[in-house]
């Protein structure tokens, strides 16, 4: 079963963060609480929304999305932060269901595409998104300004003020 992630979900879903971040090879940069996690999708400004898949009574995955806009379309779509499903749990087509359901919200809202990265060595994931029609954009890189160089960066300039 898919459904929109509700506030008790949250330590299943930090929970799940940190793993698919050992999966990824990249837990030295994993720093998701659940405080901050559940200001952004369940405060009084949210910035980004959950779904969960459940298996018996227990969520057993997630997909984090949040809106983006594309200039060359004119027009907003979702990006796919993260889709994790817990090893214990795959095969059951969990994924896909997340995937499909992502898919049709976006469809409602009236949004031409769904993106997300995944990481080249990963060739279950990317085997699995092809299976599904996802297109493996070749020539893009993701870029990242982060950390010190953030600040650096930002020392630079003033953000101006909204009107």
């Amino acid at each position: 079963m898919i459904r929109w992630a509700h506030r008790a979900d949250g330590p299943a879903i930090v929970r799940y963060i940190h793993e698919l971040a050992e999966y990824e090879r990249l837990a030295h940069l994993c720093h998701a609480e659940l405080a901050r996690l559940d200001a952004h999708l369940f405060g009084p400004e949210p910035v980004c929304e959950a779904l969960v898949a459940e298996q018996d009574g227990e969520v057993v995955g997630f997909a984090l999305f949040f809106l983006a806009y594309s200039t060359f379309e004119s027009g907003p779509y979702l990006w796919l932060e993260d889709l994790y499903v817990t090893p214990r749990a795959r095969g059951h087509g969990h994924g896909k269901a997340l995937l499909a359901t992502l898919a049709a919200i976006a469809r409602a809202r009236g949004h031409q595409r769904v993106q997300w990265n995944v990481l080249d060595w990963n060739a279950p994931a990317i085997a699995f998104y092809e299976s599904l029609g996802a297109q493996i954009l070749p020539d893009w890189r993701t870029c990242r300004v982060a950390g010190e160089a953030i600040a650096a960066l930002a020392a630079a300039a003033e953000a101006p003020p909204r009107a």
